[in-house]
C-alpha cells in the first residue's frame, strides 16, 4: 500500500468549519460520535457498507477519532502518481476525521499522528490501494476557536471499477487497522 501524508495550512487553504450545512441545507454534518444512528443518514454509507463500517469503527465510544465528511467516487482518471499501479480504474473516497477531545486544537497531535499512521501503513502488503492524510485547518463553532482535522484519501486500482473497488475496501481496512494500532496508548490519559 502506498502512503503519504502532508500539511495544508495557510492563505488559500481548504478549512473545515464545524458543524456545516451544504449551501442548500440539504446536506449537512451529522455527529456520529454522539449521536451513532445517525449513520443511516449518510447515503454513502447506506450505498457503501466498507465505508458504514469504517465510519461506526472510526465514530465508536472506544476511538479517539470522529469524523466530519465523507464521498465515494469512481474514476478513469490516473493521476501521475498512480501510474505506479498500471491499472486504468481508481475507486476512492474522502473522510475528515479529527481528534473528539482537547487534542483537535494541537498541531503537533496531527503531525505526529498522520507521521505514524503513514510510517505503519507502507509496512502494509503490497496491494494496489494507496492513502493520503492531508493535516488542514478548521473552525469549531461551539468552542469558537481554530484547530486541525484531517482529509484522508483511500484509493484502490483495477482493472475494472468492481475489482477498484475491492482494492479500496482492503485499503481502508488496512486504514483502520492502521488508525487503530498507531493510537493504543496514546488515548490513555484524557485530554478533555
Amino acid at each position: 500500500m502506498e502512503a503519504d501524508c502532508s500539511v495544508e495550512l495557510g492563505s488559500g487553504a481548504e478549512v473545515l468549519e464545524l458543524p456545516w450545512t451544504s449551501p442548500g441545507g440539504e446536506v449537512q454534518y451529522r455527529d456520529l460520535k454522539r449521536q451513532p444512528e445517525l449513520l443511516a443518514l449518510i447515503p454513502e454509507a447506506v450505498t457503501f457498507p466498507e465505508l458504514r463500517d469504517f465510519l461506526a469503527s472510526i465514530n465508536s465510544h472506544s476511538s479517539l477519532f470522529e469524523t466530519a465528511k465523507c464521498d465515494v467516487w469512481s474514476t478513469a482518471e490516473i493521476l501521475p502518481e498512480d501510474e505506479i499501479f498500471n491499472l486504468p480504474c481508481k475507486f476512492g473516497c474522502y473522510v475528515d476525521l479529527l481528534y473528539s477531545d482537547l487534542r483537535r486544537f494541537s498541531f503537533p497531535e496531527y503531525e505526529s499522528l498522520v507521521k505514524r499512521w503513514t510510517k505503519l501503513l507502507r509496512t502494509a502488503p503490497d496491494v494496489p490501494s494507496s492513502v493520503e492524510f492531508i493535516v488542514r485547518g478548521c473552525y469549531f463553532h461551539s468552542e469558537e476557536r481554530n484547530g486541525f482535522y484531517i482529509t484522508m484519501y483511500v484509493f484502490g486500482f483495477g482493472e475494472d471499477e468492481s475489482r477498484a473497488r475491492r482494492q479500496w475496501a482492503i485499503g481502508l481496512q488496512l486504514v483502520a487497522n492502521a488508525i487503530k494500532q498507531a493510537s493504543m496508548g496514546s488515548g490513555s490519559q484524557s485530554h478533555s
